[in-house]
């Protein structure tokens, strides 16, 4: 099958099982500071998890566009991408886990016919410490879906994945982990805050038998283990309890959480243990032509070629959803994945401007479900050749760099990661060595990718002193963090009562800035706490502290009146076309939209306004007298109000 077969396939089963189908949101989440991207569909609905009411009920479905920083290095092995979708499915407060459990195995034999056979589970172990009981009712009904397709049940207890290592999988069919089985947004149970949701959770996996197991991970393998002989389809997150001062109790609510891969369950269908034939084979199609070679000949090509295709579409995905190449945020990510895609094409053969050429294949594979990225092809294509050009010439002032470098190199007299010395007959102690500072600068100054001074290093007969440039790494890290602590951080701080009442007072704030000052104010920016709130708005001038009180006025007025805030799903196109409906940053909203109305109770409507939430259910609920303590310039045509609620 392929992918938008099994998208159409799972949204139609779900909606067939009463869920209601949201669309994806975009890959750049909403008032969440925590993360730069979207990286799983739980993400959007956390507000609905922590109790909030969807207005689409209590049954959702959806598939979630994700893109994962963090897998960035991973990119090269069979089932490694940035950018996958995440297709969902949350019963907040309805069904548990008779339901999920057999509705997600029918759905993979039946309706994707895998081989049962082939499916292996693993459950929670639990936590004596925490007194949270081990999960044998999960275990109980996988072992009943096992026994009626007449296979197995054997139980094996791994522990820890390092264990998982030692003790191997034993032949089992249901396999008991710790930690591994639990979620929550801080880990495992000993490191959750008082007040943090989390549960057991069940994964599913798929055995690919023909593939031999590698000691590099470990010595014995079972399905935690990295070899990719076990393949995860899946996760259903049980979320019952919460952690309090004392312990932990359970949520008013059982919830329900899955998210499974749709790329990994589409190569699984086809019998793949690799996801790139199935998922990116007009971008490999591509490449193939312009390098001459072929994907799966070579191994180093092979990487190169999965790396190629996985960037190159979350490149395309990021900026169709508004972020464009830079040094900071979001933007970094961007440019890095252009510049190792370039490093990759070079190691293929693959002339110069090529790049721009690949978004209309990646847009016509996803014409019917995100119609947007044929839209903006165009502009996307530009960016893309421009970002490509600025690199190639920073390769060559770097390539000047490291030739002043190799000049300069020194035997080393300290053991190099041996890891990395090609040539294993060269004794460590005598390995010609680029030290940690010149990777470094190299990174830093010249944009050099590590692995291309490793490279270059290894084609001149060098080796590179990794262990030091990531020490160097980790500490530039740590203040790139604090700076963007600083700096970037928007969005809510969290969703406690206290954040929640401030965001809805935000929106009455904009509310009696477009009233007074006139419609040209749009959102610029917002940082929200439970202590103040923080705003920067599209204004040319400074404002005079008489119309500051006209605003005050304006939202002290409507929380004095009270009245419901209500929630209404429309099309995007058509909320564009209300001029009711306000709304900043309209390209990184989904085709569906969800409208905050905020309505006296004298029927006078007082904002609304596009929003991911979460807010408050009535006016009334803000407690305390809205004063804007400050109002300064932010930067060229934007203003910053600073205000709190007393």
């Amino acid at each position: 099958m392929t992918p938008n077969e099994i998208r159409e396939k799972y949204l139609a089963f779900m909606a067939k099982n009463g869920h209601a189908i949201v669309p994806s949101s975009a890959l750049v989440p909403e008032n969440d500071p925590t993360t730069l991207f979207t990286g799983s569909g739980m993400q959007p609905l956390i507000p609905y998890l922590m109790g909030e009411k969807h207005p689409m009920g209590t049954k959702i479905a959806n598939s979630q566009k994700c893109f994962r920083s963090g897998d960035i290095e991973e990119v090269g092995d069979n089932r490694h991408t940035t950018f996958f979708e995440m297709l969902g499915n949350w019963s907040l407060g309805d069904y548990f886990k008779q339901e999920q459990l057999r509705n997600f195995w029918k759905f993979l034999t039946e309706e994707i016919k895998l081989d049962p056979s082939r499916i292996y589970v693993t459950c929670y172990s639990g936590n004596e410490e925490a007194h949270i009981p081990k999960d044998t009712e999960s275990a109980e009904i996988w072992t009943e879906l096992f026994s009626n397709a007449s296979l197995h049940t054997k139980q094996v207890e791994i522990g820890s994945e390092e264990n998982g290592y030692k003790v191997g999988d034993q032949g089992g069919r249901i396999f008991f982990y710790s930690d591994k089985n639990w979620w929550s947004r801080a880990g495992g149970p000993g490191s959750m805050p008082a007040g943090e949701p989390g549960g057991p959770d069940s994964e599913v996996f798929y055995l690919f038998p023909d593939i031999t197991h590698d000691t590099m991970w470990g010595e014995l393998c079972h399905p935690n283990c990295d070899c990719g002989r076990y393949i995860e389809l899946g996760n259903s997150v049980f979320m019952e309890y919460v952690k309090t001062e004392s312990g932990f109790t359970n949520l008013p609510n059982k919830n329900v959480d899955y998210g499974g891969g749709l790329e990994r369950i589409a190569a699984a269908s086809n019998n793949s243990a690799d996801v790139f034939p199935t998922n990116h084979k007009p971008i490999l199609d591509y490449f193939q032509k312009h390098s001459g070679k072929v994907y799966g000949e070579n191994e180093a090509h092979t990487k190169s070629f999965r790396v190629i295709a996985d960037h190159m579409k979350a490149t395309v995905f990021l900026i169709a959803d508004g972020i464009e190449p830079g040094n900071s945020d979001q933007g970094y990510f961007v440019r890095r994945l252009i510049r190792r895609s370039v490093r990759h094409a070079d190691i293929l053969g693959i002339g110069e401007n090529t790049f721009a050429n690949v978004v209309e294949p990646i847009a016509q594979m996803y014409k019917d479900v995100y119609p947007y990225i044929a839209e903006k092809s165009d502009s996307i294509a530009l960016i893309i050749a421009q970002e490509e050009e600025q690199f190639r010439k920073t390769l060559q002032n770097g390539i000047k760099q490291y030739e002043k470098i190799s000049l300069q190199i020194h035997v080393s007299s300290k053991i190099v990661d041996d890891k990395k010395v090609i040539d294993k007959s060269i004794a460590p102690t005598t390995v010609k060595a680029i030290s940690a500072s010149n990777a470094f600068e190299l990174f830093t100054t010249y944009g050099f990718p590590i692995e291309l001074t490793e490279e270059i290093a290894h084609e001149r007969g060098l080796v590179v002193d990794i262990k030091g440039f990531q020490k160097l790494m980790e500490g530039h890290k740590e203040l790139s963090r604090a700076g963007a602590e600083q700096k970037f951080k928007g969005g809510l701080a969290d969703n406690s009562e206290q954040v929640v009442q401030y965001h809805s007072a935000t929106h009455l704030m904009l509310a009696g800035l477009r009233k007074i000052l006139g419609t040209h104010v749009h959102q610029a920016g917002s940082n929200i706490t439970g202590e103040r709130l923080r705003y920067d708005f599209t204004h040319h001038e400074k404002i005079e502290s008489a119309t500051l009180q006209q605003v005050e006025a304006f939202v002290n007025n409507a929380i004095a009146l009270g009245g419901p805030v209500t929630i209404t799903m429309m099309e995007k196109n058509e909320a564009e076309k209300d001029p009711t409906i306000e709304a900043s940053f309209w390209d990184r909203y989904p085709d569906e939209v969800k409208v905050y109305t905020m309505t006296g109770t004298n029927g006078e409507v007082f904002s609304r306004e596009l929003c991911g939430g979460p807010h408050v259910t009535r006016l009334e609920d803000i407690q305390g007298t809205f004063k804007i303590i400050k109002e300064e310039s932010s930067s060229a045509g934007v203003r910053r109000i600073k205000a709190v609620l007393e």
